[in-house]
């Protein structure tokens, strides 16, 4: 018998950390090569790790909750000998290589035998019982985070300290490029722990007043989502309330909403759209269409051919700002918004121009149901250069979505529905007639788009959708 590393995996070129949102196998089952054994949320993409290799799961080492650096071992497998050949190596040499913590972080480094260690210090706190209205959403494991318990130890560093210490080797070293003492600092990650987004979000404030980053002693409190303080004094809970954590998506949801806002000068602009064209032609060509490639047709395909002659109308809408520079993108990667039971997720169709109506179904159905099974790859969720999101399946007429940065547009379709109209008959008399009709709504980042800009993109929208060609199809 033989025993294989399961490893933190670093999905994608930036990510640093990850978290082991849940586990899907316990200890003493035995696992398939492949065989999905847990979940990681990281910040970009929730996903599901496969097993290296087959054989019972022996140990696991860090439990749910817990972040981690990538290459950090977080289970071991017990396998046969000739089982073990092609699994992945174990993870000493790449945490050997983690630059040195800074001064004063003691004993912090990331190798495999101090993420046991961390792991035992760390027992998981109970579930919550489910509540109605509870945070979290499905299939997030309980929502244990791993707190610790009391007491210090060591070389006298407070327990909260050390997981301070013992953030990634990626935040140490930016901390050490900064001078930022890791321990002085109170993270947004699990127990207080310093992540990089922290890190960013101080260098952004710039200098702070001396010991401004410590907090009085008691239980750790994350900050206000974006790295802000509250101007209020958070919430405390009733009796009877019931208080769980956020989830990792949950919680870069928050972030990346919270610090849109405060990037970019938010506008929105609406206009109703008859789709009865669009409704006619998926009507007549539907069955065709589904026998033919397998595929269901929806609205959707038939909006983002719209947008994306939009975008090639006008460029600015298709852009990002950077600093006192504008990036004119020359891809249309478009986004699509998927919600999930336990969050929200935006994987992106590359080249989406390229595409036929077939092959953006094709492209939306396969990235929709791989979002749900937690089968992206991080590639899949990134380059976006323009998003749409389709609240109207669940019946809202209207929104105003925020940005999704670092683009400068995302359009929101609202509910399509049936609705009378007043239009001019062929004599020139005004009829009233049933149209099928949307309310399209387009939310714009100011600082580079201005109104009139944006009410000409969604006016091209319009009438490509309201004079659709038949033979698109």
């Amino acid at each position: 018998m033989a025993r294989v590393d399961v490893i933190m995996p670093q999905m994608g070129e930036s990510i640093a950390e990850g978290t082991v949102s849940k586990w899907l196998k316990s200890v003493g089952d035995v696992v398939k090569r492949d065989e999905p054994i847990f979940e990681i949320s990281t910040d970009k993409v929730d996903a599901e790790i496969p097993s290296p290799a087959a054989g019972t799961l022996a140990e696991i080492l860090v439990t749910e909750g817990q972040t981690v650096a990538v290459q950090t071992v977080v289970a071991r497998l017990e396998t046969s000998v000739g089982a073990a050949v092609d699994a992945q190596p174990a993870a000493q040499p790449a945490a050997a290589a983690a630059p040195p913590a800074p001064a004063g972080a003691g004993a912090a480094s990331a190798t495999p035998a101090s993420a046991a260690s961390r792991a035992s210090a760390l027992p998981p706190t109970p579930a919550p019982r489910a509540t109605v209205g509870a945070a979290g959403g499905g299939g997030r494991g309980g929502g244990r985070d791993g707190a610790p318990a009391a007491g210090g130890g060591g070389n006298g560093q407070s327990l909260e300290e050390r997981l301070r210490t013992k953030s990634s080797p990626l935040v140490r070293k930016i901390a050490a490029e900064h001078g930022i003492e890791l321990a002085s600092l109170a993270g947004s990650g699990v127990a207080g722990r310093v992540t990089k987004r922290d890190i960013e979000a101080l260098l952004a404030a710039g200098p702070a007043p001396a010991g401004a980053g410590a907090r009085p002693a008691g239980p750790p409190r994350p900050p206000m989502s974006g790295g802000h303080e509250p101007l209020l004094p958070p919430p405390e809970p009733w009796a009877g309330d019931v208080v769980e954590p956020m989830s990792k998506m949950r919680q870069l949801i928050s972030d990346h909403m919270v610090a849109s806002r405060r990037t970019a000068a938010h506008v929105t602009s609406f206009f109703e759209i008859d789709l009865t064209r669009v409704a006619r032609i998926r009507a007549q060509k539907r069955a065709e269409f589904e026998s033919a490639s397998g595929q269901k047709l929806t609205y959707l395909p038939f909006v983002i051919k719209a947008v994306i002659d939009g975008l090639k109308a006008f460029p600015a809408v298709n852009a990002s700002v950077a600093d006192h520079d504008v990036i004119y993108r020359k891809q249309y990667n478009i986004g699509i918004a998927v919600a999930l039971e336990w969050g929200l997720i935006v994987p992106v169709i590359k080249r989406a121009d390229e595409l036929s109506i077939v092959g953006l179904t094709r492209a939306l159905n396969d990235l929709a149901a791989r979002a749900r099974a937690k089968r992206l790859q991080p590639e899949e969720v990134q380059d976006g250069t323009f998003t749409i999101t389709n609240p109207g399946v669940f019946g809202s007429l209207m929104g105003t979505p925020i940005i999704n940065q670092p683009q400068v547009a995302i359009l929101g379709v609202g509910a399509i529905e049936k609705r009378p109209k007043v239009l001019t008959g062929p004599d020139g008399e005004d009829v009233i007639a049933i149209r099928t009709c949307s309310y399209f709504s387009l939310s714009f980042d100011h600082r580079l788009i201005d109104g009139a800009v944006a009410d000409q993109f969604l006016a091209h929208v319009k009438k490509q959708l309201e004079h659709f060609p038949e033979g698109a199809l």
